[in-house]
């Protein structure tokens, strides 16, 4: 028996757990997943700015939550609270995770040994390859949609967009 559901759309999402425009985009982010479900998959791609200086730690303790099967809660835990994140750093992505009941042993291990960073870099290398310049960006079918400098109207053109996909 063949399974006729088509392959989710994917969007994905460069994002910044820095980034007060990322953390404005989560209502967007949470009505797109409310509308679609399963088919649209929402991708986190990481794009740490340098101006933020716990950006890079933000996004390898995203990647340890994903691992730990909390990745969306996590950067969503991370970047309504971006003040705290600015204020402790570190201490407070640990916080975090133990907030939602992930393990902190595991995550400071991580941060400490680094082994998300590939994830990380390679993520950063792909965007400033299709021209991401700011957070947050969207990639969906074959077109970016820049959020960081107006979030006006984006997510409706991502809907106009993945409505014609799934439309197919």
């Amino acid at each position: 028996m063949s399974d006729s559901s088509p392959a989710p759309v994917v969007l994905d999402v460069w994002c910044e757990l820095q980034c007060p425009d990322c953390r404005t985009a989560l209502s967007d982010l949470a009505a797109l997943r409310a509308r679609y479900g399963d088919t649209l998959e929402l991708r986190l791609r990481h794009f740490p700015l340098e101006k933020h200086k716990h950006s890079f730690a933000a996004a390898q303790a995203a990647e340890e939550a994903a691992e730990q099967g909390r990745g969306w809660d996590y950067v969503e835990a991370v970047l309504t609270r971006v003040a705290e994140l600015d204020r402790e750093g570190e201490p407070f992505l640990i916080r975090v995770a133990g907030e939602l009941g992930l393990d902190v042993e595991e995550f400071d291990t991580a941060l400490v040994d680094g082994r998300h960073i590939l994830i990380v870099d390679a993520d950063q290398a792909e965007g400033k390859a299709i021209g991401v310049t700011g957070t947050p960006t969207y990639v969906i079918g074959d077109e970016r949609l820049d959020g960081g400098k107006s979030q006006e109207g984006l997510r409706e053109r991502i809907e106009e967009i993945a409505d014609r996909l799934l439309a197919g």
